[in-house]
């Protein structure tokens, strides 16, 4: 058998244990929805079933989900594996693992492109086909894996562009842009900048205009309706709820100036919002290049990485700081725009806080494990003249080292991460919906606590209720407040905040009523039927009834 038929083998043979280890177990591991994906399930449902979101408004181009106006592709696109799969858990993070899995082939692709390598194309597709940061984000219904995939995808005909000046593949570069910009409000950041950065480049080498007029007219017909996003309430919810310059850090600048001893001119020079702006994102960047975050501890945000864990694996640094450097000093245009991608793709997590950040920095998949395997490849040019085996030895001992590590990561990740953790996914919902919906019939009155997130939304999903009933219900209660819309109840629900419930969970003498509610958060007369713990042993909810 032909080398290059091994290869092509051994290539559809990785990217089936990709989907493998994306696929195994998805519907339990993480350990339950959290709020963000039931919200994506019940909105793809009520579109696939009635053409509208949960509000009631049809086809949108960003949903309102509680107030935090989601991105719409991801959502369409899980209405798709609901129509195929049901609405279940399955069908809303299917979307994720297989762009995840695509990331993986389209990692081996870009590196092909830039190593002319396949041995070296095949080990950054395995880098990220089994990294922690790519393989955690592609298990959970995350919107953000999708623009990751896109994102990258764009880049690839990109690059095949600079090679080739076909300006078809720049048009595909500004569609599948284009697509990322309605999956994840990164994309937003990252696309004008390296449309910005392709324009500079183009202008260097002296790429004619009608070589880029498509790919411009493409990537203009989709940020239309995003212009006009951004400048009314809808475009603007998320960026508010994540932003630097919040209520907090506006307070936090007024009693600056109020403690300076300065002159007043100096003192508003320092302290006003765009120097804490520029302070706090530089700051927030050079966080985000931490070797003990990216090698060590990775994220403090419990449901995109696995805490004092790595994100990208330490036995591979030397050759992405390699890698870097070889990069900086190139003259391809190809490999100029790979060290910006690495560089840029951290903007939009240093400007916002909450900074590391896993998720807001996504876009940056699959750049290290390409520029990683561009680092190998450097230094086994450099060997393979005094090495027995070429250089080569270094890739297998790389392999090796890596399928330790991760090894070692898969094996906390199953055995330790959900029964620590599974209270940061809101476990316990769908046991406590299960059971109302068992007794639905039994009961005048439900009410449910809010203390563990937006409990109408995984009533919605659990009981797989009719979209149409739901839109239309007249004893639907709501309203809007602090950015949120705050839903108190529908149809026989009542949901109340946790400090209410003792007071405000009042059964009718007549009536017979349901309480899921904190452990011992009730008033007297009320009897225990069930509780439902967290995998850790802790309760997370108990069910009484009067």
């Amino acid at each position: 058998m032909k080398k290059a038929v091994i290869k092509q083998i051994g290539l559809v043979l990785l990217v089936a244990f990709s989907l493998f280890l994306r696929l195994y177990k998805i519907s339990s591991l993480p350990p339950s929805l959290n709020w963000d994906e039931v919200s994506h399930g019940f909105n793809a449902f009520s579109v696939l079933e009635t053409g509208k979101d949960e509000w009631g408004q049809s086809f949108p181009l960003i949903f309102r989900a509680y107030g935090d106006y989601k991105l719409p592709l991801y959502i369409y696109l899980t209405s798709l594996s609901i129509k195929f799969f049901g609405l279940n858990i399955f069908s809303v993070r299917l979307v994720s693992a297989l762009a995840g899995t695509g990331l993986v082939l389209v990692s081996y692709l870009i590196a092909l492109k830039i190593t002319k390598s396949k041995s070296l194309s095949f080990f950054a597709a395995f880098l990220t086909a089994v990294s922690p940061w790519s393989l955690f984000v592609s298990r959970a219904g995350l919107e953000a894996n999708l623009a990751a995939f896109l994102f990258a995808l764009g880049v690839y005909f990109l690059i095949n562009f600079l090679d080739k000046s076909d300006y078809k593949k720049l048009s595909y570069t500004a569609f599948f842009w284009g697509l990322s910009v309605y999956a994840y409000n990164s994309a937003r950041v990252l696309v004008p900048l390296f449309v910005l950065f392709c324009l500079l480049l183009f202008i260097k080498t002296k790429v004619s205009f009608r070589h880029i007029k498509l790919g411009l007219i493409v990537l203009s017909i989709f940020s239309l309706p995003v212009f006009g996003q951004i400048f009314n309430k809808t475009g603007q919810a998320r960026f508010n709820l994540v932003a630097i310059n919040d209520e907090g850090a506006v307070a936090k600048i007024i009693e600056q100036r109020q403690n300076s001893k300065l002159g007043p001119f100096v003192t508003r020079l320092i302290y006003n919002r765009p120097v804490n702006f520029l302070h706090t994102a530089f700051k927030n960047y050079i966080s985000n290049l931490s070797p003990r975050y990216l090698f060590l501890r990775g994220g403090s945000h419990y449901q995109f990485s696995m805490p004092d864990h790595e994100l990208l694996y330490l036995v591979i640094s030397p050759f992405l700081l390699f890698g870097l450097g070889r990069c900086l000093f190139s003259k391809e245009a190809k490999v100029k725009l790979l060290f910006f991608w690495f560089l840029a793709a951290f903007i939009p997590s240093a400007i916002t806080k909450d900074a590391p950040h896993v998720l807001r920095s996504i876009l940056i998949l699959p750049a290290p494990m390409i520029i990683s395997a561009y680092g190998v490849g450097g230094i086994t040019e450099r060997i393979k003249g005094r090495s027995l085996f070429k250089g080569q030895l270094l890739l297998w001992v790389l392999i090796f080292a890596v399928l330790v590590s991760f090894v070692h990561w898969w094996q906390d990740y199953f055995n330790i991460y959900p029964k620590a953790y599974s209270w940061a996914w809101q476990y316990g919902y769908k046991e406590a919906v299960l059971f109302m919906k068992e007794n639905y019939q039994n009961y005048d009155k439900i009410f449910v606590t809010k203390r563990h997130g937006e409990p109408h939304e995984f009533v919605l999903f659990y009981f797989g209720w009719n979209p149409q009933d739901y839109q239309n219900d007249p004893l639907k209660k709501w309203d809007y407040h602090a950015g949120w819309y705050w839903v108190d109840g529908f149809d026989k629900f009542v949901f109340l905040n946790d400090w209410e419930v003792s007071v405000k969970a009042a059964c009718p003498k007549a009536e017979k009523c349901l309480l899921v509610t904190s452990p011992g958060n009730h008033s007297n007369g009320w009897s225990k039927q069930s509780e439902v713990k967290f995998l850790d042993g802790k309760t997370a909810f108990e069910i009484l009834e009067k």
